[in-house]
């Protein structure tokens, strides 16, 4: 009972959240440096990918952004 109480606690939630915070601001600047290592290491690399990637079908790219989204889902779940 005490431990429910606790656990129940507004300051706990209240630190759960803020570390809750804490995890999406990390994840997103994690998001930032890997997305800007193409740019940084090879501009000419980044524009090309970005060139051929405005000349594939909407429904392609879709996929590979679905794709994409299913297995950063699958390591994420694996390594937590």
């Amino acid at each position: 009972m005490l431990l429910r109480s606790v656990l129940n606690s507004p300051q706990l939630r209240s630190l759960a959240g803020a570390l809750m915070l804490v995890e999406i601001f990390t994840a997103i600047c994690l998001v930032l440096v890997i997305e800007g290592i193409l740019p940084f290491l090879s501009p000419r690399l980044y524009k090309s990918s970005v060139r051929s990637m405005l000349d594939l079908p909407d429904r392609q790219l879709r996929i590979v952004g679905l794709s994409s989204m299913i297995v950063g889902v699958l390591v994420l779940a694996i390594v937590r």
